[in-house]
């Protein structure tokens, strides 16, 4: 099987574990933004694109784990760092609560992952098509300068 057909098998795996197990989730994902321009990025196992991000890890913190993520997934280092908003999201089968951050000062550079098949930068009125709804919410609500406590994903 190839990678990308793993990686979609595992990813509906561990959604269908999930749906029998209605865990809570704590996740981050990152809003890199710099020139107009949001950094995003297109996985293996899911279609479209998406603000770089994931689980925090057992006895992570919140700005440890976009840091790991961020630089994990996209190549990202971040300087400045300030939360956007906290999300909610029980589309899944489970309880999931993701931590979204504002960075507007990083560095980038090209990295290679099993994980991401795609990282690029588009401008924030410009996003590509298979932009995830989740995403295309968040950048709007950056674009129009508002910022949510918390909110539904």
């Amino acid at each position: 099987m190839q990678l990308p057909k793993l990686a979609r098998f595992l990813h509906f795996f561990q959604r269908l574990q999930w749906r029998l197990a209605g865990p809570t989730t704590v996740g981050v994902r990152l809003l890199a933004v710099k020139e107009g321009e949001v950094l995003l990025v297109k996985h293996t196992y899911l279609d479209g694109w998406y603000l770089p991000g994931g689980g925090v890890q057992p006895g992570e913190t919140l700005g440890d784990a976009i840091a790991r993520e961020a630089a994990e997934e996209a190549g990202v280092e971040l300087q400045a760092l300030r939360l956007f908003g906290v999300y909610s999201s029980f589309l899944e089968g489970k309880s999931d609560h993701i931590v979204v951050f504002v960075c507007e000062a990083f560095t980038w550079r090209k990295v290679s992952s099993r994980e991401i098949e795609s990282v690029d930068c588009f401008a924030l009125g410009e996003l590509p098509e298979g932009t995830s709804p989740g995403t295309r919410r968040r950048i709007a609500e950056y674009a129009a300068g508002e910022q949510a406590v918390s909110a539904p994903w």
